[in-house]
């Protein structure tokens, strides 16, 4: 290990134009991928990444997510994105981002998220503090600011109306075996159309992981206007249960 390495990773991408909707804009599931992408090279660099995790039958997943963009990048933009983890417990830690513009410095925004370590053979959370006498410990950063409010508990109403559903195929599984992160991120911002972006900005995302689902759910996404341009989801997998899988709300502003 590289006692010598930063509490604080940046890594640098570049916003495809074939990663931008129709407005020349950075797709949010887009940008979410880079800041995972992100959080693994930190973790990787530092001793406790997935593929050092996986030999011991262990793997990060991702519990919560909060993202707040006050602009949006557009195509061929160049991103800074900085990780740091802000705090380390038993079974979760936190790990915040900061995104900007590589070349001017401008930030475009801020995210938060929260992450557990699981067995991969119990798919039970284990203690992340276990792993190599509680390296993470050493690369906590607590004085970086990150001024977004940290993730809230999701709430949805009970009565969210039905507004659509789709089953989890090939293309929505990633190599943990089951619907990719992001994955659900795109299901919920494609429950507006068009001509809604046209009008409105989404500012921010927040998503509460609850459950996993796989290939072959069908899963039903609800969701209610809890205010002008506020937005709560809830996606359940069918089943004799009917199980709650992820909790989100977006907020927009008009443009």
């Amino acid at each position: 290990m590289n006692t010598q390495l930063s509490k604080v990773g940046a890594y640098d991408f570049m916003v495809e134009p074939f990663h931008c909707d129709y407005s020349n804009h950075l797709f949010w599931g887009h940008l979410g991928n880079a800041m995972l992408n992100a959080a693994d090279y930190h973790s990787t660099e530092r001793g406790y990444g997935v593929n050092e995790l996986n030999k011991i039958h262990k793997t990060w997943v991702l519990s919560r997510l909060a993202i707040e963009l006050n602009e949006v990048p557009v195509a061929y933009d160049d991103l800074t994105i900085e990780t740091w983890v802000e705090a380390a417990m038993k079974f979760f830690t936190s790990r915040n981002f900061a995104v900007t513009n590589a070349k001017d410095g401008r930030t475009y925004g801020y995210g938060r998220s929260v992450w557990a370590m699981i067995d991969t053979d119990t798919r039970q959370p284990t203690d992340l503090l276990s792993v190599h006498d509680g390296l993470i410990k050493q690369y906590v950063e607590t004085d970086k600011a990150c001024p977004i409010d940290k993730p809230s508990r999701v709430i949805v109403p009970q009565d969210a109306p039905l507004t659509n559903s789709f089953k989890a195929l090939y293309s929505d599984v990633d190599i943990n075996g089951h619907v990719n992160s992001v994955k659900y991120i795109e299901h919920v911002l494609d429950l507006f159309d068009i001509a809604y972006y046209r009008t409105h900005r989404l500012q921010r995302l927040e998503i509460a992981y609850v459950a996993e689902a796989h290939e072959g759910d069908n899963l039903c996404l609800h969701c209610q206007q809890t205010s002008d341009n506020d937005y709560a989801v809830k996606m359940v997998k069918q089943g004799k249960e009917n199980e709650t899988v992820v909790r989100c709300c977006v907020k927009f502003v008009k443009v």
